[in-house]
């Protein structure tokens, strides 16, 4: 039998770890020479760099939809801390700086989290939505991106059917699982992200339009059951540096080898995407 880690025998120890672990993070980032960025400004920049939206509320067997309406509600709070935020060039945003701690005190709720791979409730669950839409910004954008965690990138099942790459799989958790990018051009862009119902909204926004645009494809997209009889998402996912006026591809390399463990019930698996 393969031996508990300490974080693992009891929910007092799961707390005692993680608080240790932002100790680590907060000491870290006390020496750390990074800037960050902290200054909004109400006035959107004029040229927008991408766009994605997605809606908050996902359905389906064994999703609690009291889990799914706060998720949308710690959404749309980290989406008015973050909306308008300026990353000057050489600042880096930090999801966790902007966003500041998940706690019942700061207006979060008990959403549907991630927890030594199995989904349960946690105060401030669904803001991994949150940072895979901002994830998804940056990978169509020339930000660097300094800091990234994946987690499964099959959640749910995809809606009708249809997947698209990066939909899901960035995992954030206060302070130390952070999501964090730097500004390496020489112009200011601006985050923007806010709700329309249940809709999540995104934009980076810039002063003047970038050299390049970009673009995710993804190949070999599939559903595997392996020996244990676990399924799995595979596929490779790919960013690809675009010339705006011709749509040549300039450049091309592999952004994610995906190897996500299904945390859905496998039967609302189409059986086409199965091999």
């Amino acid at each position: 039998m393969k031996r508990k880690l300490f974080c693992e025998i009891c929910p007092f120890t799961y707390a005692l770890s993680l608080q240790k672990e932002r100790w680590k993070r907060s000491i870290k980032d006390m020496f750390s020479h990074e800037t960050y960025a902290v200054c909004h400004q109400d006035i959107r920049l004029p040229q927008v760099v991408n766009i994605q939206h997605n809606n908050m509320i996902k359905h389906g067997p064994g999703i609690n939809p009291l889990h799914q309406q706060n998720k949308a509600d710690n959404i749309r709070l980290a989406c008015s801390k973050i909306d308008g935020l300026l990353i000057h060039p050489g600042e880096t945003f930090s999801f966790w700086k902007v966003v500041g701690k998940t706690s019942r005190q700061n207006g979060f709720k008990d959403g549907r989290v991630l927890i030594n791979g199995h989904l349960t409730a946690g105060v401030g669950g669904g803001l991994c939505n949150l940072a895979n839409t901002i994830n998804l910004l940056i990978l169509h954008s020339p930000m660097t991106i300094t800091e990234l965690h994946h987690h499964s990138d099959a959640l749910a099942p995809d809606p009708h059917g249809q997947h698209h790459p990066y939909s899901a799989g960035t995992s954030v958790n206060y302070n130390f699982v952070d999501y964090r990018f730097r500004n390496d051009t020489d112009q200011t862009v601006q985050l923007c992200t806010w709700c329309e119902g249940d809709e999540l909204m995104a934009e980076l926004r810039s002063e003047h339009p970038f050299l390049y645009a970009y673009r995710l494809t993804e190949e070999g997209h599939h559903f595997h059951q392996e020996a244990d009889g676990t399924y799995y998402r595979i596929s490779k996912i790919y960013r690809e540096t675009l010339n705006p006026t011709t749509g040549e591809v300039v450049s091309r390399e592999l952004s994610w080898d995906n190897h996500s463990k299904v945390m859905f019930d496998p039967t609302l698996i189409s059986p086409e995407q199965i091999e």
